[in-house]
């Protein structure tokens, strides 16, 4: 049974070739008169999007200022950095051209500078919500996170070893200016890495228990066929326009809350175990989330079963006869064998990291402490839920 729900994804999406150009009239048409741009490292400048974006701008009349070095998990400083430098060149629009943790970080940065008096990573750590925040909006070069359309936006305080979400409507992005060509110079890890994050965030909407919706069911399953095609087409052929068109609008498909709509509840705990990695060994979030996942979906499919029946059948091409366990531990196996062919791990080993059990367990209490509860659709997991999960991958 179909659940109520509320669909709401307001962000402009400018899509194609050369689309980059069209920037500095789009910041002036939502009101931006002093532009911060973040961006990340040299590749942005190396490609000439970061010339091209500044030059759009300073032809339309808006001056602009610049905050390099962001970096995949990116870091409360960095944010703290931007903040700074917000107030003192009287910023009123942030600029972010790259991917998810250059999206996120401007984000961070356009809430600490609507409430300057107040400690943006509060809204990080949940003691209290945001109540403004100034424009955001990105030139994509990676198709990965969804946070170009995306409420979400996700900062590592590394202090701490702290990697923490904040998702609220007033950060959606006002335009998201996307052209495939931008994602062509990306090594091949990075390319796949983004693919498994597409794919993890309509997997976590899709594995769920109680209401669903065949139309949004069927919208997941052809998305997550779509990307799984062009990722293997990418690996061999990383010029390929076409796939990458796919892959990048996909992404923004698969965050926007379209492939949620009408479920009883998302699950993303794979998601959410996953930040204590990348807080703790500052992997490569789609990698990491690679590894994960069959050790997650191991643990919990008998929980969630005529799902993954489901997953195996329309997604994964398992055609097979057998019991409804079998067929679903073939459409786990199918996947990891995917992950596999366009070079993502499937495991802590393959992924190059080896926690200890002293170190699982602290992961395991910072995900619980996170969640502030035992929380999963699939199936909900309480600590030793998620030690188990994290041990099963560790190998």
């Amino acid at each position: 049974m179909a659940c109520n729900f509320e669909f709401y994804s307001p962000t402009r999406v400018i899509f194609g070739k050369g689309t980059e150009q069209r920037v500095g009239a789009l910041v002036r048409e939502y009101g931006g008169t002093r532009v911060l741009i973040v961006y990340g490292g040299k590749s942005a400048v190396r490609s000439g999007v970061l010339d091209r974006a500044e030059n759009s701008l300073a032809e339309a009349g808006i001056s602009s200022w610049t905050l390099g070095g962001v970096v995949p998990n990116p870091h409360l400083d960095k944010v703290y950095e931007g903040i700074r430098i917000g107030k003192e060149n009287s910023i009123d629009f942030l600029l972010a051209v790259g991917g998810g943790s250059v999206i996120d970080t401007a984000k961070a940065i356009a809430y600490g500078l609507a409430e300057p008096e107040k400690d943006v990573w509060e809204l990080y750590e949940h003691t209290r919500t945001a109540s403004k925040c100034l424009p955001v909006a990105s030139i994509l070069t990676i198709a990965a996170a969804g946070s170009e359309t995306s409420n979400s936006s996700v900062i590592t305080r590394v202090d701490t070893h702290q990697k923490r979400a904040y998702n609220d409507d007033i950060s959606r992005p006002k335009f998201a200016i996307m052209d495939p060509e931008l994602t062509k110079t990306l090594p091949d890890y990075q390319t796949e890495s983004g693919c498994a994050d597409i794919m993890m965030h309509t997997m976590e909407r899709y594995f769920t228990n109680g209401g669903n919706m065949e139309l949004t069911d069927a919208l997941a399953e052809g998305l997550l066929r779509t990307v799984m095609k062009n990722a293997v087409i990418l690996h061999t052929d990383p010029a390929n326009y076409e796939a990458r068109a796919e892959v990048m609008w996909a992404g923004s498909l698969s965050h926007n809350g379209l492939t949620g709509c009408g479920i009883a509840s998302g699950d993303f705990m794979s998601h959410k175990l996953e930040h204590e990695m990348g807080g703790m060994f500052d992997v490569t979030h789609g990698a990491g989330l690679a590894a994960l996942w069959p050790s997650w979906a191991r643990y919990v499919y008998k929980d969630c079963l005529p799902r993954f029946v489901r997953f195996a059948r329309n997604v994964m091409g398992v055609t097979a006869d057998g019991t409804d366990e079998e067929i679903a531990l073939k459409g786990i196996d199918a996947m990891v064998d995917l992950y596999h062919s366009i070079g993502m791990p499937a495991s802590f080993h393959e992924l190059g990291i080896a926690p200890t059990d002293a170190q699982i367990d602290e992961m395991a209490r910072r995900c619980l402490e996170a969640s502030g509860s035992a929380l999963g659709s699939a199936k909900k997991l309480d600590l030793d839920d998620m030690i188990a999960i994290y041990r099963a991958a560790n190998h």
